[in-house]
């Protein structure tokens, strides 16, 4: 009995909590590339179809285009142009334009003049509809299962023709060309001629369109300028009929009148500063004079009368109080200045009165000038704009008939000779792209959605086990004839896989070669049975004593491979009921013994824990050179692994492509659980076709093609 962990240098633990992995490009490929069969006959076959539906059921499809171009003019203010010519040019203009050659009140009257609502393409209700269309498929729903009877759709004149209407703007398209102010119209239909009329058509109505709008603003433009002219004639009457009533109504001569008077006015004022000065003087002369005369003094009196008769007269006298001539003279004086003060009063209060007649006329007078000139300015500015609208009312009524369009057909459709749909190289391409990228995530996803093992490199990467070996199928009708297949081939591949394990197996350890072999795998059906008996044959063939025995003794498959009558087999032996030598069958074709397994109440369990079993194991050691033990599967029942405990080494099959990871991952696990040792994994009954099928081929091809079969 040997323990020792499976731990050492070139083996590895199972991970159970491996990191993500990242994506490998390089495995990526040759996944893809094992695939490429199938993701050839993927392309293929869609290229196929492709080529069926582009050919052979797709609709024909014509294109036909009509170019129209925008005549940009720049738009002038306060002129006849304003209203029957055109648009500025700038991008909202043109984006107008397109959506005018857009709309449905345009598409309508190509609809009506072409008489598309006959035309079984635009209007659906002419149809036919096929079997296996929705509309048919409903009904017949409706009718079988159901069991209503089927209503005819009645549908108004309008929504039948608002219908046509959308199904002919599907098939219209308007756009821009670039830097430019071309229209370029594209209508795709079934029929080439239809194509080619229905863009035409559309051209021209717009370009009849603009010329009916121009006329119709016209008629508009000449319909309100005469209303307008009617009004501004009213009001020019009625502001000459105003001014002259003002006219004849005032004082006023004229403008220069007044500033005669406004010249008057100034002198009066003038003449009336001097009078005032003037009468002033001759207040104060007045005052002195009389003063002096009341004081009697004849030096003051002849100082206040400033008279030289005055003054001589005064020197004459000589005396203190003044004589009679003087008295005379000086009242003379005094008269004089009272005259010279009452004239100049009265010719103040005169130039006062005419002060404010002046006044007050030139106050009437320049508030009837105002008004008068605001009643010319309003006449005249009448007069202006009357004329003016007039002499635009003379030329918009020149102008109607005489419109222009905005635009001009630059190129009219042509019939298209060829259709523009479906573009079949395309089509094919496309087809056989999306073949091959269809191949490809089917490789893709049965690789990856994959839970088994099919190359040994898988199997090592997922356990960290060593695969010592690699079994093919064997081509044998029953399990009988195994052995008799493996002597007749042996250079068959088959044979060859099991030498290459032997020799695996045997050169694991050369300082103490295993002489106890437990064969295993994680569930029935694994071949690990076939593995074993083939093992012991091969054993034998180097000359060597090999015992195989039946460790599986609830199944109990092993004489299905031979001929061996009912006999006492290996519980007997444990129990003592009879000789190992009894129980023992020899297989001379073979050249092995063979201890089968017989049908028990005791628990195999409780037999293969025994110390007796351990004991009748290193009992063996002595007398075989290889002693085989077929246990049952270890996920199965408990036996593989108190086995495991007394044998040197354990062989674990996996069988290809059918056992999964998590079988394999907790089998493994249970032996680690209890220390057994694994020599390593066999991946057995592997299928040649399969990997040919897989994509493995051009690997596993070349092992199996040298062997002959």
């Amino acid at each position: 009995m040997t323990h020792a962990s499976h731990n050492k240098p070139g083996q590895f633990a199972v991970q159970t909590d491996a990191p993500a992995e990242e994506v490998d490009l390089a495995k990526l490929f040759g996944v893809l590339w094992r695939g490429k069969i199938w993701i050839s006959l993927c392309g293929i076959l869609a290229l196929v179809i492709g080529f069926y539906y582009a050919f052979f059921i797709a609709i024909p499809y014509y294109t036909a285009n009509a170019a129209v171009a925008l005549e940009s003019r720049q738009e002038q203010v306060v002129d006849i142009e304003s209203v029957v010519s055109g648009l500025p040019g700038d991008q909202v203009a043109i984006n107008t334009e397109l959506e005018v050659l857009r709309s449905r009140r345009l598409i309508g009257k190509v609809t009506a003049d072409l008489n598309l609502e006959n035309d079984p393409e635009f209007n659906s209700v002419l149809r036919q509809e096929s079997w296996f269309s929705l509309g048919r498929l409903a009904g017949f729903v409706r009718e079988t299962v159901l069991g209503q009877e089927a209503q005819p759709e009645v549908r108004s004149a309008q929504a039948v023709t608002d219908a046509v209407v959308d199904a002919v703007l599907a098939a219209v398209s308007v756009s821009n060309v670039r830097q430019s102010y071309v229209f370029r119209i594209s209508v795709v239909t079934e029929d080439a001629e239809k194509s080619a009329d229905i863009a035409n058509k559309l051209a021209e109505l717009y370009i009849e369109d603009q010329i009916a709008l121009k006329f119709e603003k016209t008629v508009q433009a000449t319909e309100w300028l005469t209303e307008r002219v009617a009004e501004l004639q009213i009001e020019l009457e009625t502001a000459e009929n105003q001014l002259k009533d003002f006219s004849s109504n005032t004082d006023l001569i004229s403008p220069e009148g007044l500033i005669a008077l406004n010249r008057q006015l100034k002198d009066l004022r003038e003449r009336r500063t001097d009078l005032t000065a003037s009468n002033r003087a001759a207040d104060n002369r007045l005052s002195a004079l009389q003063a002096a005369l009341t004081s009697e003094d004849v030096a003051q009196m002849i100082a206040a009368a400033n008279s030289p008769e005055l003054d001589r007269l005064g020197s004459s006298d000589n005396a203190s109080r003044p004589s009679d001539a003087f008295r005379s003279t000086y009242g003379a004086i005094l008269t004089r200045a009272e005259l010279e003060k009452s004239r100049l009063q009265a010719q103040l209060d005169a130039v006062e009165m005419s002060i404010r007649e002046i006044s007050n006329s030139i106050g009437t007078q320049s508030d009837e000038l105002v008004q008068l000139q605001q009643l010319q300015r309003e006449a005249e500015a009448s007069r202006l704009i009357y004329e003016f609208f007039l002499g635009r009312l003379k030329e918009t009524s020149v102008q109607q008939g005489l419109q222009q369009a905005e635009s001009r057909v630059l190129s009219y459709a042509v019939v298209p000779i060829a259709p523009s749909a479906p573009r079949k190289p395309i089509v094919l391409l496309l087809s056989l792209l999306l073949g091959l990228l269809f191949g490809s995530a089917l490789i893709l996803l049965r690789e990856f959605s994959q839970n088994t093992f099919r190359v040994a490199e898988d199997l090592e990467a997922k356990t960290g086990y060593a695969v010592i070996g690699q079994i093919p199928v064997i081509p044998s009708r029953s399990r009988k004839k195994l052995l008799t297949y493996l002597r007749n081939k042996p250079n068959s591949a088959a044979a060859e896989a099991i030498r290459n394990l032997r020799t695996s197996l045997l050169l694991a350890n050369l300082d103490t070669p295993p002489k106890v072999i437990m064969s295993t795998s994680s569930i029935p059906g694994e071949g690990k049975t076939t593995q074993s008996i083939a093992l012991a044959q091969n054993l034998a063939g180097l000359g060597k004593k090999v015992l195989l025995i039946e460790g599986d003794i609830r199944r109990r498959v092993m004489n299905d491979y031979f001929d061996i009558p009912e006999k006492q087999g290996f519980l007997s032996v444990m129990l003592g009921e009879v000789a190992l030598d009894q129980a023992l069958t020899h297989l001379p074709d073979v050249g092995i013994d063979v201890l089968l397994g017989e049908k028990s109440q005791t628990n195999a369990a409780d037999i293969f824990s025994s110390d007796r079993f351990a004991g009748f194991i290193n009992g063996l050691r002595s007398d075989y050179d290889y002693i085989i033990i077929d246990t049952p599967p270890v996920l199965a029942v408990t036996d593989a692994r108190i086995i495991g405990r007394w044998v040197d080494t354990t062989i674990f099959t996996v069988k290809w492509d059918s056992t999964s990871h998590r079988q394999v991952l907790d089998a493994l696990k249970s032996f680690e659980q209890v220390n057994v040792k694994i020599a390593g994994l066999v991946l057995g009954q592997i299928s040649a076709r399969g990997m040919k099928r897989y994509g493995y081929g051009d690997s596993y091809g070349a092992y199996q093609s040298y062997y002959q079969s």
